[in-house]
């Protein structure tokens, strides 16, 4: 491997920044990691020594890199970082998905991503052009989600729905919708798809006339919510709709 330089998304390796994301890559993506950093102050943390016990129990290389961690991270403040092989992974066809439809902002991503496992919705497509699901900031903000996930990246939503035909989809947009409560009161199929648009603009028009649109409901004091909110509500409120058609 080449010396460490900050992100870039055409290298074939990404970041896991942070004790946790690290630790969350190698328990759940061995094979992917290459190698963990760490840096001098956190020598004798607790964090340390179980982050270097799992990399010696998988034969993954430690070293001390205080200036690449610096690097990669843009912070000081960054005190391990395991790196690992890009991967992609096939969606499961009969499980729940959640699909973002040209999604802009690092964070939202890498939070709703967390949201999703927290849920127990683990496939999980976005629609380009998108952000870099490898960016270290997402990989951050999902606090390590991203690697118990099975995530894919469409060059379009036709070629979602090529791959994924016959699904019930709900796209969460106000034309043409009913409110989220309204849908949940009727019967949730296993296999749905939560379609979430672009923080700014949302979902293009032509979303209204897919599958049963959503809205959340709010007052007239807010325009929007902000997507990582309106991921989780969504997510939250599907995953516990169809338990209790299960029960």
């Amino acid at each position: 491997m080449p010396s460490l330089s900050p992100y870039k998304s055409e290298l074939d390796y990404g970041y896991a920044p942070g004790v946790f994301p690290a630790m969350e890559c190698l328990l759940h993506r061995p094979e992917c990691a290459r190698r963990v950093l760490l840096h001098s102050k956190a020598a004798g943390t607790e964090g340390a020594e179980k982050l270097t016990a799992l990399a010696a129990r998988l034969h993954v290389r430690v070293e001390e890199a205080d200036k690449a961690l610096a690097r990669i991270s843009g912070k000081d403040n960054c005190f391990a970082a395991a790196v690992f092989t890009k991967f992609e992974d096939a969606l499961a066809q009969d499980a729940p998905h959640v699909v973002l439809h040209h999604p802009s902002d690092q964070g939202n991503v890498g939070t709703i991503l967390r949201t999703a496992l927290g849920f127990g919705v683990e496939d999980v497509a976005l629609i380009r052009p998108c952000v870099d699901v490898f960016d270290p900031r997402v990989v951050r903000a999902s606090m390590g989600s991203l690697f118990s996930l099975r995530v894919k990246v469409y060059e379009d939503f036709d070629a979602y729905l090529a791959e994924h035909p016959g699904r019930m989809l709900y796209p969460f947009m106000l034309d043409g919708s009913r409110s989220l409560p309204d849908v949940l009161a009727g019967p949730v199929p296993a296999a749905w798809t939560l379609v979430f648009g672009n923080e700014g603009s949302g979902l293009p028009p032509e979303f209204a006339r897919m599958g049963q649109p959503v809205r959340i409901p709010s007052n007239e004091k807010i325009d929007s919510l902000n997507l990582s909110i309106a991921a989780a509500i969504g997510i939250y409120g599907f995953t516990q709709a169809f338990a209790r058609g299960k029960a």
